[in-house]
Parts: structure tokens; C-alpha cells; sequence
């Protein structure tokens, strides 16, 4: 078989959860975060297993994601959809029961019209200036959007993965203000607010890349598995090339493997020359540029030729192979590419 495993481990999931939801403190409800296809692991299996450990309310980015994430649930949990009621997404949202997070006076507009009764959520700008109602907007509105019954008021911090940003503060301040004498269910945190501590976590917080295994959640469990196929190797003499350009000369005889994954499978061409992959606890660095669908790998320090080599697992985390190419963990889950294998472990009766 020439394509990847993605081994996705739903008991380190759910044990994930369970930490965040603990951090969250008693009274504060934990929702999760199943946007963009569970971070990348398949947003069906993701929340089963999060509703089989108590999870009640979800957040997905569209509409569309909301129906996926109901299809596999059934009726029951609460879907709150970022994006809002988008123009088209009426029957979605009525025949779904998605729970839109109004982010304007037009999409508050547009709900109260079409769907006269159905459940809603706000969603406030304290700052960070990319969804939501600003003060004056939300002025405008409140008493008219409180008088309906929202199921949700929230905000988002733009600067949580940096404890000590005066930005955290700030937010928090203007989202308290904002919020005055509301009765309604409030949430500000998602993974990194939570580690920010109670002030910010208010009644609901909705952890998303803490339960992945990705920082800032530094005690998470690592959750994906990615072991990929050789598919052949070859002797190099010293000073022979490797893939396009030439960017890797052997400065040694060399062994080199030839791995079945690319940029078409999420392994951005940013991490070439410089990411690792591993056999068992033995790293084998990535020699060229990653193609489209090949990786070149020296595995000439290896006692035996592989037959898998893997580039997510107990030795290279998301973020540390994020760091090598440059980028952030949740680029590296939801980039995972459809052409692995994925593979899932259940969660511990």
C-alpha cells in the first residue's frame, strides 16, 4: 500500500478534554471545537467520541460543517456555527437546528426574519476586528437581540497563546462591558483562555487545538500518528543529487529513501531540508525539497532499510514539526491530506 496512516487516537482525545474541561473549573460547561474537519482527523469520529464524554455544545466555522457534525451526532447536541446566518444557509440552520453566532446587524436581521424563534447566538468584536458586533453596533441592538433569548453571547482573544500580551486584559475588559447585565450563557475562551485562568472563562469555554495535542495546551496528549510508506531506496555516491533543483548534495556514500507523501498530502514544501521523520526513536532528515506527492529521506545511519518512516508520532510533535517548516501546528492537522489511511483508537470504555 503507497499511501500514509494517519493514526488518530480518540482516548488521548477525549483525555485531552477532559484536562481542559477540569482546568475549566467547576460550573463552566466545555464545549469543543470540531471546525475544519476535526482539525484535520475526521470531524465524525472526533465528536462522537467528545458527545460519549459528555460534550454538549460544538463549534464549527459554516454551516456546512454543522451538518456534518449533526449527521453524526443526531439530534441532541447544541451546533454553534462562527460564521453566522449566512445568505443560503436558512435551511441548513431551520432544518439542522445549527445555532448561528450573529456576528452583524444584517445577519441578526436576516435571522430574526426568516427564522423567527430558532435559537441564536451573538458573537461581539472585542478587538481583534474579524467577526463580531463593535460596541456601538452591539449598542445598537442589545436590547433587541437580549428580548429574543440568545442561547450564546461570545468574543475571541486575538493574543491567548501569549499569557502575558496586554491584549488579553484589554479584551477582557471590553468584552465585560460589553456584557454588562446579560442573563445569557457567556464564553471568551477557547484553548488559550482557559490556560489564562478563571477570570476569563466565564459559563462556557470551547477548547479546539488544546484537544488535538497542539500547544499552548503544553500537558495535551499527542493525538495523531503519521507513518508513512517507502517505496524504494537507492545507494548515493558523495557529491550525487537528490529531487528538483539539486538542493541536496551527498557529502557522504548515502542511503536514500524514496517516502510516499508530499504537498498534495499537507507536508508543506517549506519544511524540505530541514524537518526530520523517524524510525522508532532513530531521525532520518529529509534530503531535498518535499514534491507533490514524494518525499527523498537519508537513512544512511539506519541499521536496516525501512518500510515506514513516520513524521508525526512520539518523537516529532505538530508543533515541532510546525517549527521546522515554519508554521503552526494547526497548519500541519488541517492540511492532512484525504489520500491516508486513517486509522482511529477508541476511547477507553
Amino acid at each position: 500500500m503507497a499511501t500514509g496512516t494517519l493514526t488518530v487516537d480518540l482516548d488521548a482525545l477525549v483525555a485531552n478534554w477532559r484536562a481542559l474541561d477540569a482546568l475549566s473549573g467547576a460550573g463552566v460547561e466545555t464545549g469543543a471545537c470540531v471546525k475544519a474537519d476535526g482539525y484535520g482527523l475526521g470531524a465524525a469520529r472526533v465528536a462522537r467520541a467528545l458527545a460519549g464524554a459528555g460534550v454538549r455544545r460544538f463549534f464549527v466555522a459554516v454551516a456546512e460543517e454543522g451538518a456534518a457534525i449533526r449527521q453524526a451526532l443526531g439530534p441532541g447536541p447544541e451546533i454553534c456555527v462562527f460564521s453566522g446566518h449566512m445568505r443560503g444557509d436558512t435551511d441548513m440552520i431551520g432544518d439542522l437546528d445549527l445555532t448561528p453566532m450573529l456576528n452583524s446587524v444584517d445577519q441578526l436581521t436576516r435571522h430574526f426574519e426568516a427564522l423567527p424563534g430558532h435559537a441564536f447566538g451573538v458573537q461581539l468584536d472585542t478587538g481583534m476586528n474579524r467577526l463580531g458586533m463593535e460596541p456601538a453596533e452591539w449598542g445598537a441592538v442589545r436590547e433587541i437581540a437580549l428580548a429574543r433569548g440568545p442561547a450564546l453571547v461570545m468574543s475571541h482573544l486575538a493574543c491567548a497563546d501569549e499569557p502575558r500580551h496586554e491584549m488579553n486584559a484589554k479584551q477582557l475588559a471590553v468584552f465585560r462591558e460589553m456584557v454588562a447585565g446579560i442573563e445569557a450563557p457567556l464564553s471568551l475562551a477557547a484553548t488559550g483562555g482557559i490556560l489564562l485562568g478563571a477570570e476569563y472563562h466565564f459559563d462556557i469555554t470551547r477548547p479546539g487545538i488544546g484537544l488535538y495535542g497542539g500547544q499552548p495546551f503544553a500537558e495535551a496528549r499527542p493525538v495523531a500518528q503519521l507513518s508513512l510508506p517507502v517505496i524504494q531506496t537507492r545507494p548515493l555516491a558523495m557529491g550525487e543529487t537528490v529531487g528538483y533543483g539539486n538542493s541536496f548534495v551527498a557529502q557522504r556514500a548515502a542511503t536514500i529513501a524514496t517516502v510516499s507523501a508530499g504537498y498534495a498530502d499537507g507536508l508543506i514544501r517549506a519544511m524540505g531540508g530541514v524537518a526530520q521523520l523517524y524510525h522508532g526513536p532513530t531521525p532520518c532528515p529529509l534530503a531535498g525539497r518535499v514534491s507533490m506527492d514524494l518525499l527523498t529521506v537519508d537513512v544512511t545511519d539506519l541499521p536496516e532499510v525501512p518500510q515506514m518512516l513516520d513524521i508525526l508520532g512520539p518523537d516529532q510533535t505538530v508543533d515541532s514539526l510546525a517549527e521546522a517548516a515554519g508554521t503552526i501546528g494547526y497548519e500541519i492537522l488541517t492540511a492532512l491530506g484525504a489520500r491516508y489511511t486513517r486509522r482511529y483508537l477508541e476511547p477507553a470504555a
